[in-house]
């Protein structure tokens, strides 16, 4: 007999929204989703710091089946991709949906009942047939584990945590950290503090981007012309598709990278000590490569200052390093990253048998396709362990998983199953030869990374072409799972 299934969908970024909007057209509206904010968006929502925009570009960054023709630059900027994710929602009447400044806490999985009984920050409980995550890899902010940082006077946060109404002209400010989100945000900085000190890890790969704004008469032209933006998106697509062959099985193609990164750090930075303390000892491609065009500008400024000593120590009005220097700071900017390889936490998930999540990942989290755990039926992972990518749009991924996870609510549908749980030998086949490849790729080389977590796996990055994995997740292959039949309710 046919059935409704109900979903729950944890977040509101572009997992979270697309899955509910690909449910809702396939007539699907037992839904409820679980924001944490007060705003849909995801990272798009959060990350409001100065100088915020992709590093992939619009057309491609961007639902296939919302297509935006007035994007005003080739890589969008934060506030632009906010407003298209809440315009989006607008459009197909998700936010009905959505339980705003609701956090969920735990799950659990009832195998009697065959659903998810989910505890939410509120007190309250809500029961699901299907329990999607949309929560992302990059949703909670990393903090630098340093010796006396709790004692720290002055103004102190987060890229991801931005603080609107501290004034930083004039200041003394610092800055720890040196990834995508500083070399976006120094540059802005720079010019309106009275001092910026860079608090340097290691150095970044840094190529130019090739961004530029859109003339009216190009955005004109996207709207107007059928298929000439689906065009634009394809040509996008295919330019950056094949660089995936250099990240994941043969490096040595990065040297036409490496040697863009040598020409632009020798043509930006005159410096001869500067430049050597912003040339990576790492291979370039096994840590992000970084785009900006104006972050070495910001770094010879004469009131900046990269500092690639260790810290020790923060002080109340200051931060001391490995050489015994203090270094004054007014405020200090987290530029720090995310804890990227904990997925899913700080959520207890509780699955058959009383298998919990974080227990099953205690060695780095794995999935089925990143999508699908074994002992967690009727749960799917969106962005989930090894989908991450370093050559193409995320959006891409994610509307394939989006269409995999509809197969399995449709199968559920039908009726006469209680649940999927895919095959342990499944998961674990897929994952051993996923990690061998891993061990192939540019990742794998010897550098430390966001990538890799404290044992040195890597439940980040996917291994491939898009393509493969598009093709991969085209059709859920039934006897990859275990189907418990549907329990036919007693006669009285």
């Amino acid at each position: 007999m046919a059935r409704t299934p109900s979903v729950a969908i944890i977040g509101t970024g572009f997992a979270g929204l697309g899955m509910a909007i690909q449910l809702k057209k396939a007539g699907y509206d037992d839904i409820t989703i679980f924001e944490k904010a007060g705003d849909v968006g995801g990272c798009w929502r959060d990350n409001t710091y100065p100088g915020a925009a992709c590093d992939v570009p619009s057309h491609l960054y961007s639902f296939s089946f919302e297509p935006k023709s007035d994007w005003s630059r080739r890589f969008a900027p934060q506030p632009e991709i906010h407003r298209y994710l809440r315009d989006a929602a607008a459009k197909y009447d998700v936010r009905k949906h959505v339980r705003f400044n609701v956090e969920v806490t735990a799950a659990t999985f009832d195998e009697m009942a065959a659903n998810w009984n989910i505890e939410l920050s509120d007190g309250t409980t809500h029961t699901a047939d299907m329990l999607i995550a949309g929560t992302g890899q990059l949703n909670r902010p990393a903090y630098p584990r340093i010796p006396g940082i709790e004692t720290f006077e002055g103004e102190l946060f987060h890229s991801a945590r931005w603080n609107h109404d501290y004034d930083l002209a004039g200041k003394k400010v610092a800055v720890i950290g040196t990834g995508a989100s500083a070399i976006q945000f120094v540059p802005k900085v720079a010019p309106q503090a009275a001092e910026l000190k860079l608090f340097q890890r290691d150095a970044a790969h840094v190529i130019p981007k090739p961004d530029y704004a859109y003339p009216r008469a190009v955005c004109a032209a996207f709207g107007a012309v059928p298929g000439l933006q689906r065009l634009s998106r394809w040509a996008t697509y295919w330019e950056l598709e094949p660089r995936a062959l250099a990240f994941t099985k043969f490096p040595q193609l990065m040297a036409p990278f490496e040697a863009r990164f040598r020409r632009y750090l020798n043509s930006e930075v005159a410096d001869a000590d500067l430049r050597a303390k912003l040339t990576p000892q790492d291979p370039i491609g096994c840590k992000r490569i970084l785009i900006s065009n104006d972050y070495y500008a910001a770094l010879v400024r004469p009131n900046v200052d990269v500092v690639s000593t260790g810290i020790t120590e923060i002080r109340s009005n200051g931060l001391v390093t490995a050489d015994g220097e203090f270094h004054e700071a007014d405020a200090i900017i987290l530029g720090t990253g995310f804890q990227a390889t904990d997925l899913l936490a700080p959520m207890h998930i509780t699955g058959r048998g009383g298998a919990v999540l974080r227990d099953e990942w205690r060695d780095g989290a794995e999935a089925y396709l990143g999508m699908s755990i074994t002992k967690f039926p009727n749960l799917f992972v969106l962005y989930g362990p090894n989908t991450n990518l370093g050559h193409s749009s995320i959006v891409f991924m994610l509307e394939a998983q989006i269409g995999y996870v509809l197969q399995a609510v449709r199968r559920l549908a039908r009726g006469d199953i209680a649940y999927l749980d895919v095959r342990p030998d499944v998961q674990d086949s897929f994952n051993a030869k996923l990690q061998q490849r891993i061990r192939a790729s540019v990742w794998a080389q010897n550098c430390t990374s966001w990538y890799k977590n404290a044992a040195g796996k890597n439940p980040i990055n996917w291994p491939g072409f898009t393509f493969e994995y598009k093709r991969r997740t085209q059709r859920l292959t039934e006897s990859d799972y275990e189907l418990a039949p549907a329990r036919v309710p007693a006669r009285v």
